[in-house]
């Protein structure tokens, strides 16, 4: 926390009703997710099932049901059992995801799980329904970022300064007597351009196939975080790299394998 300044870091919490805690981490996470699911809701009639039916809003609201709290469940058990040492003797704190600490990809790989599985017993091609939702993915991981800022966490390495920066994120980067690397800003504005980007391919590019917005999310995405794992001091490290460069590096070559199967193995 801002240990000099203590009175300049944003408050975790937006909210207070009595006992009720409302948190600023729930309210980025939220929210993203309902922007998300409102994106998917649009596109999904643009694209047809195995029964000739197109995707439907119920399909979209079924899978999110099923996959926001798993996806969650990930994200935490992920972090968990990463950070094991310190939750096997406070296993009280392991639900706490409220307090932060989360991994993305253990969202994403739960994700993957529940929509394989949703896919079969609904009879909509895998890549369609990934097309349909990797912009809002992206873009709610951009939002998300943010209460990781308010939450002081994911934080990089020490710098001089941060004069660069609007003073309200300058004074919540001030962390334990030191400017840190704000990776979240980084992070989310790689992860709000790639959804203009993908905007724009999905609407204007006459050569976009099957599979392509979801190829173009794994390599962006996949480069995005392995720049900005670089910059972190708090994550796992993995022989000369930490994990989730590693993990970062396959999602970038199933992207790229992806592209390759679909233009020249003409896959359909």
């Amino acid at each position: 926390m801002n240990t000099i300044f203590p009175f300049l870091a944003l408050s975790k919490v937006a909210l207070q009703l009595g006992p009720l805690a409302i948190h600023w981490y729930a309210i980025f996470i939220v929210s993203g997710a309902a922007i998300a699911v409102w994106m998917a809701c649009k596109e999904a009639p643009t694209k047809l099932k195995a029964d000739g039916m197109t995707i439907s809003v119920d399909d979209i609201i079924d899978f999110v049901l099923i996959a926001f709290p798993l996806g969650l469940v990930g994200v935490r058990a992920y972090y968990v059992a990463f950070q094991w040492s310190y939750y096997s003797q406070h296993p009280g704190q392991i639900i706490a995801l409220w307090d932060g600490g989360g991994a993305i990809y253990g969202g994403l790989i739960a994700g993957a799980i529940v929509l394989f599985i949703f896919c079969y017993y609904r009879m909509i091609h895998p890549l369609d329904l990934l097309d349909i939702t990797v912009p809002g993915v992206i873009l709610a991981q951009g939002i998300g970022r943010w209460g990781n800022f308010v939450n002081q966490e994911a934080y990089g390495k020490i710098v001089d300064n941060l004069n660069f920066l609007p003073d309200f994120i300058k004074n919540q980067m001030f962390i334990d007597g030191h400017y840190r690397t704000p990776t979240f800003l980084y992070e989310s504005i790689g992860d709000i351009l790639g959804f203009l980007l993908m905007v724009i391919f999905r609407h204007r590019l006459k050569f976009i196939k099957r599979g392509d917005l979801f190829a173009f999310y794994l390599i962006w995405y996949g480069f995005v975080r392995m720049i900005v794992e670089g910059m972190r001091t708090d994550s796992l490290m993995l022989g000369p790299a930490r994990v989730s460069q590693w993990l970062s590096g396959l999602l970038i070559l199933v992207g790229i394998g992806i592209i390759a199967v679909r233009r020249y193995k003409k896959y359909e």
